[in-house]
């Protein structure tokens, strides 16, 4: 129930326009799913937020629009234990806690000449020692960054 309700309020609260493009931000079942029992429904918010803002700056860059631009975040770990974990689990250390970070999305994009196509994108931090000042979801961002720059590409290649 809450999972809908959430993924409802994604799709309907977070739309944003880009000059015409208008982009909306959902999560798979099993992210949804993590963010309720694990992580914090904010958290959900503070994801959909960066990404917006990542592809928003991106199409601004590179002088391109679509029509609607639709994500989906598949799955994603934080670098640092968020709100939700630190209050659910007391031996956590908000700064000595790390783990490996990142995010795994797909987009799919409807070009202002009708014409559809998908991006996929997934980075997952591998190597704990990079890990040492980074923020709560800095793998995660860096993968919204970088997904954001595969769908300027995909754009401006229409």
């Amino acid at each position: 129930m809450i999972r809908a309700a959430l993924s409802a309020l994604v799709l309907s609260g977070f739309a944003a326009a880009a000059d015409a493009t208008t982009i909306t931000v959902a999560f798979s079942e099993e992210f949804a799913e993590k963010l309720e029992d694990d992580y914090g429904l904010r958290e959900g918010t503070r994801l959909t937020e960066e990404i917006i803002e990542d592809i928003e700056r991106e199409l601004d860059r590179s002088g391109v629009e679509a029509t609607r631009i639709d994500v989906m975040i598949l799955d994603a770990k934080p670098n640092r234990p968020t709100f939700g974990q630190l209050r659910d689990t007391p031996g956590l250390d908000p700064i000595r806690s790390i783990s490996l970070g990142g995010m795994s999305m797909e987009g799919k994009i409807t070009h202002s000449s009708g014409a559809e196509s998908t991006v996929e994108y997934s980075y997952f931090e591998n190597d704990i020692r990079q890990v040492v000042s980074a923020g709560t979801w800095w793998d995660a961002n860096r993968a919204s960054r970088r997904f954001a720059k595969r769908v300027a590409e995909d754009i401006s290649g229409q």
